[in-house]
């Protein structure tokens, strides 16, 4: 038997509490992260948005403590996966994978704290 060597630069976390709106050419939606890494975020939308779109990403990443506000972070990114989610031969929802692109040093710095964050639970 072979084995797959992980491709990911990056680690990878499952959290369904990271907000995401995705905007692009006149439409607007709300979701929620299946999983992030510095890289990209894997969501599932209602709405079919086709491969290599463009997206404006407002992610809210939740603070540990209540007392403090979420942190917002405005990114850019592409739509590098779509794949319709299908039940009883009707398609349920798109799950879509998102790369990120062009992020400055602040934002990559963000999400790397955030995702260390979570994996050291």
């Amino acid at each position: 038997m072979t084995e797959v060597k992980e491709r990911r630069k990056h680690p990878r976390i499952q959290d369904p509490d990271i907000g995401i709106q995705l905007s692009a050419g006149g439409f607007d939606m709300l979701t929620q992260s299946l999983n992030i890494s510095a890289s990209g975020i894997f969501c599932s939308v209602k709405e079919r948005i086709p491969l290599m779109t463009r997206l404006q990403i407002v992610l809210s990443l939740p603070e540990k403590t209540k007392q403090i506000s979420a942190t917002v972070l405005n990114l850019e990114g592409i739509v590098v996966r779509e794949n319709p989610v299908m039940n009883k031969d009707k398609i349920k929802h798109y799950d879509l994978a998102i790369c990120f692109n062009s992020l400055t040093y602040r934002e990559k710095t963000k999400l790397a704290e955030y995702i260390n964050s979570k994996i050291s639970k």
